[in-house]
């Protein structure tokens, strides 16, 4: 028996390495990039006066654009200012006669390394997603409950009860009036074999707590406003049609959940400023623009204290203007955590504070978010926990998967690994855009060097298959 354990590892290691092409397309890149670096090297130490010329009218160029995205009075003249100083960057480059020449072989270089390297690295994210993915048989008794005032009657306008019966699924409406857990229990009650839900995010985490609690399949279809939760779990969001095919022969996996109180919630529970701006009627048209509008009014000195208190990593974390606590970590791209998860079965919270000590800090902060990288302003901080407890005023109203809630405080959070088992059709990628950047942001140096060597890719299962092996 052992002998034969042997070369099943053996095999497996042997699948764990990067195919011929892979190899070769690495090595590609790790070819072009060095051309790019060397043609760029003897451009500098040649033309030294032209390079540094164009360094420091890119970063006035760089602080005009601040300027711009933070001070209302000089907003036009900066970016007047950051395009003219732009200009003088190219300018400064291309006068040093061989500088056009250098930026083309380097632009073409880079562009060339980052293809190759991209496809370098496909084989792995086609193996990791293997790894989380397996095939399940067709429901024999699918119920997919509908919201149909959802993303402005996506449910209507596709004809999604329609769709549900050609494809042998029951479709259930939600009127006017109707408890959607109860509906959703009523049909496990008569023998329901899976539960979706067409609708938002909010609707998503009811029926799914409902799925989770007897152990059912749930199917997630994209017919809301944003659905967060379909990108994360890499369902096309522009394919709801597409999603119910879930209910036919399929893919499956587990992923955690999020609960805070004894609720469930599938994406975050956002306490603070969230509640205040998404009221504002501008929101949905402009989301980051009507953002980064009015953070100056809600943080200014004038602003009322939150009074919110949390446990932080290091200290006690008091008056934070925004606490964000989501189901696994997001790779955050907004102080509204519009963002993705790369992993929703890592077994952890996510969590995310942000604290304003200065009014001079707020047009930083601005900047940064309209930049797309708040992480990086100084009040930010960021964690993982298994459990949390927050503490705040007597009434405090929060978003629970960008539905409106008011919690009377403590707020104790805990995740849930492995609780619900979703479904998702084939040809769905199954990966999130933060899974696909964690993937191919290994085409550095050294992961390209990684896999020019042979060396295996280091995946592993997801939480559930590596808790049973």
């Amino acid at each position: 028996m052992q002998p034969r354990k042997r070369r099943s590892l053996a095999a497996e290691d042997r699948s764990s390495r990067p195919p011929i092409k892979s190899r070769i397309a690495a090595g590609g890149a790790l070819l072009a990039f060095g051309v790019a670096v060397v043609v760029l090297v003897i451009f500098t130490a040649r033309d030294l006066p032209y390079v540094m010329v164009a360094l420091a009218a890119g970063a006035l160029g760089i602080s005009a654009m601040w300027i711009a995205a933070t001070n209302r009075r000089f907003r036009w003249w900066a970016a007047v200012g950051a395009v003219v100083l732009v200009a003088a960057t190219v300018a400064s480059i291309v006068a040093a006669g061989r500088g056009a020449v250098a930026v083309i072989v380097g632009v073409i270089g880079i562009a060339v390394a980052a293809a190759l390297g991209t496809a370098a690295l496909r084989w792995e994210v086609r193996q990791a997603l293997a790894h989380r993915w397996h095939g399940v048989p067709p429901t024999r008794r699918g119920v997919l409950l509908m919201n149909p005032l959802s993303g402005d009657g996506k449910v209507e306008r596709l004809h999604l009860v329609a769709e549900a019966r050609r494809r042998g699924v029951e479709p259930v409406l939600l009127n006017p009036g109707d408890d959607l857990r109860a509906l959703a229990e009523l049909a496990v009650a008569r023998g329901a074999d899976a539960l979706g839900m067409a609708g938002g995010d909010g609707s998503q985490a009811v029926v799914a707590s409902v799925a989770a609690a007897h152990g059912l399949p749930f199917v997630c279809v994209p017919a809301g406003t944003r659905n967060h939760l379909a990108l994360d779990l890499g369902i096309d969001r522009d394919d709801p049609l597409g999603a119910l095919d879930a209910f036919k022969a399929a893919r499956e996996t587990t992923i955690d959940l999020g609960e805070v109180n004894g609720e469930v919630f599938v994406n975050n529970v956002s306490l603070g400023l969230y509640a205040r701006i998404v009221s504002s009627d501008r929101y949905r048209k402009a989301k980051r623009r009507t953002v980064a509008e009015t953070l100056p009014d809600l943080l200014g000195a004038d602003a009322e204290p939150p009074g919110l208190r949390l446990e932080g990593p290091e200290a006690v974390i008091s008056d934070a203007q925004l606490i964000e606590v989501s189901n696994n970590k997001y790779a955050l791209s907004s102080v509204m955590g519009f963002g993705s998860r790369a992993h929703l079965d890592a077994g952890v919270l996510g969590v995310v504070a942000l604290t304003i000590n200065r009014t001079a800090d707020v047009n930083r902060l601005v900047a940064l978010e309209a930049a797309g990288h708040p992480e990086r302003y100084r009040g930010w901080r960021e964690w993982t926990a298994r459990e949390l407890e927050i503490q705040g005023p007597p009434s405090l109203a929060a978003a629970a998967d960008g539905e409106a809630r008011t919690w009377s405080p403590p707020l104790h959070f805990t995740i849930r690994p492995c609780a619900l088992r979703v479904r998702i059709a084939y040809g769905q990628s199954g990966a999130s855009p933060a899974f696909l950047h964690s993937r191919l942001a290994a085409s550095t140096l050294v992961g390209l060097a990684r896999v020019v060597r042979g060396r295996p890719s280091g995946i592993v299962p997801n939480r559930k298959a590596r808790d049973e092996t």
